[in-house]
């Protein structure tokens, strides 16, 4: 039994098929089938059923394949040992952001960095929480950056920075005129929204009263209720007349398009925010290279 067959089999088991299991890998189709029945035939059970459209894992597969979870992150958590003890700030950090940080926490993040320990190589993803979550957990990322709440077994979290949301609007709406907008004026107009899946779409008609309610009467009418993929997504949007949508500071960056065709105004106090924390396994040992990702951030 090596750690490379064990790879293999979490592989299968997240993807469900062998081509994808072995593209993850980054080995042959064959190469990733032959291990596998080679560690099934040495564990004298069957990890797996197979069908013609997809690879299922059987119930004692299920348990081996979360042990070899706990197993492969170990070894990675050995690797870290080693590498802090020769130069925790000389190797990889591996830090994912959710997708309505990353596009502007990392360019400055990088900068501050790369001037702080610049020989600290940085890996970075964006990706919806629930994917970082177990990137994070998996020790496939030593860091993330998500917008709280956010709890997890044997995780750390460490408040960052809070900041508030903004109305984004069309030159010449109605409520370009209010010097501050109430949240609960937002359910009489038409509010462009991230698409499911987004924490941020779920903070948005969390702080928004009536929204949701507006939103559901619109779809019972057979309205269309208009999403984007992305912040920057919404802004064009808005740009181009589809309706008006809220934003976090930011993200309100509106320098491309030449000041004239976009308004941000703030909310009335309270403000809705949302706060990022910094989060982390607890068995993470490279501590230092923690505080500098945090105190670059907090500069």
């Amino acid at each position: 039994m090596t750690l490379t067959e064990l790879r293999y089999i979490v592989a299968l088991a997240e993807t469900g098929h062998f081509r994808k299991a072995a593209e993850q890998c980054n080995v042959s189709q064959p190469t990733l089938s032959i291990a596998v029945k080679k560690l099934e035939e040495e564990l004298e059970v069957a990890l797996f059923e197979r069908s013609r459209h997809r690879v299922t894992t059987t119930p004692i597969g299920e348990r081996i394949v979360e042990q070899a979870r706990t197993i492969l992150l170990e070894s990675r958590n050995l690797l870290n040992l080693a590498e802090a003890g020769r130069d925790p700030l000389g190797t990889v950090l591996s830090v994912g952001a959710i997708y309505t940080v990353g596009p502007y926490l990392f360019p400055r993040l990088v900068t501050r960095l790369h001037e702080r320990v610049p020989g600290m190589p940085l890996f970075i993803e964006e990706s919806f929480t629930a994917n970082l979550r177990g990137k994070l957990t998996r020790g496939e990322l030593d860091a993330i950056f998500v917008a709280l709440p956010f709890t997890e077994t044997e995780v750390v979290t460490r408040e960052v920075y809070r900041e508030p949301f903004v109305v984004l609007l069309p030159e010449g709406h109605p409520l370009e005129d209010r010097d501050t907008i109430d949240t609960a004026e937002l359910a009489h107009h038409r509010v462009l929204l991230m698409g499911e899946g987004h924490c941020f779409r779920d903070q948005v008609l969390e702080a928004c009263a009536g929204l949701p309610q507006a939103i559901s009467e619109r779809h019972a009418k057979g309205e269309a209720v208009l999403e984007g993929s992305s912040l920057e997504t919404l802004k064009h949007m808005v740009a181009s007349g589809l309706g008006i949508t809220v934003l976090p500071r930011s993200a309100a960056d509106l320098a491309q398009y030449g000041g004239h065709a976009l308004a941000v105004r703030p909310f009335t106090d309270p403000a809705p925010e949302r706060i990022i924390a910094l989060a982390w396994r607890v068995s993470f040992p490279r501590h230092q290279a923690i505080d500098i990702l945090a105190d670059a951030l907090r500069e």
